[in-house]
């Protein structure tokens, strides 16, 4: 854990039984990066974003890449075979949210959060050499201007269909008065009835 240069080298692992001895032997080289690379390792994202982790490494076939997530295993692809996410912790947190190249080896982190911050580390085992690249991943919650902007937006398109409500609603109404007034008068007419003052009326009348 948390690797340092000076832990390149040879390492052997013999295992004795009474009647025979085995040994494996590992080689491991771990290299160093300049800030440039480093910066190029920092993975920046907004909230709802993705961002892809690319090794920059020509992946042979039999390659074995492992992806971890704070030390915690989210990723393999053993030769033809790729698993995301095996155990259920893993599965609570990214929810198909990964997405593996099976060509290149890059992960993918969709629809990122806040919580998706932090090391993923990409283990690139080929023969018996082990590759070893550290990714710093930062994801920020989207800022307080956006939120506010998108909040004033819906306000106002909510306004704006409220006062086109209301304008369609008084013109409808306003229409439909001028048609009741057109319909009562043509009544009058065709009964021979007409439309005489009040005063005129008392007149007739005596």
């Amino acid at each position: 854990m948390i690797i340092r240069e000076l832990d390149s080298g040879l390492y052997r692992l013999r295992i004795i039984s009474s009647s025979s001895m085995n040994e494996n032997v590992f080689i491991v080289a771990v290299y160093g990066v300049s800030a440039a690379e480093r910066d190029k390792m920092k993975k920046k994202s907004v909230e709802k974003e993705s961002v892809t982790l690319d090794p920059a490494v020509i992946k042979k076939q039999n390659d074995s890449m492992k992806w971890y997530f704070n030390d915690s295993l989210i990723a393999e692809i053993t030769g033809d075979q790729n698993k995301i996410c095996s155990d259920d912790e893993c599965k609570e947190r990214f929810r198909d949210r990964l997405k593996l190249d099976h060509q290149t080896g890059s992960l993918t982190i969709m629809n990122t959060r806040t919580t998706d911050s932090g090391e993923y580390k990409l283990e690139n085992n080929r023969s018996r050499i082990s590759i070893i690249k550290i990714f710093s991943v930062i994801v920020t919650a989207v800022p307080d201007s956006v939120a506010a902007v998108v909040v004033v937006v819906v306000v106002v398109v909510v306004l704006l269909v409220a006062i086109a409500a209301v304008i369609y609603y008084r013109h409808r109404k306003s229409t439909q008065e001028r048609q009741n007034d057109t319909m009562d008068h043509s009544h009058d007419q065709g009964n021979g009835v007409d439309s005489v003052p009040l005063s005129e009326w008392h007149s007739i009348n005596r």
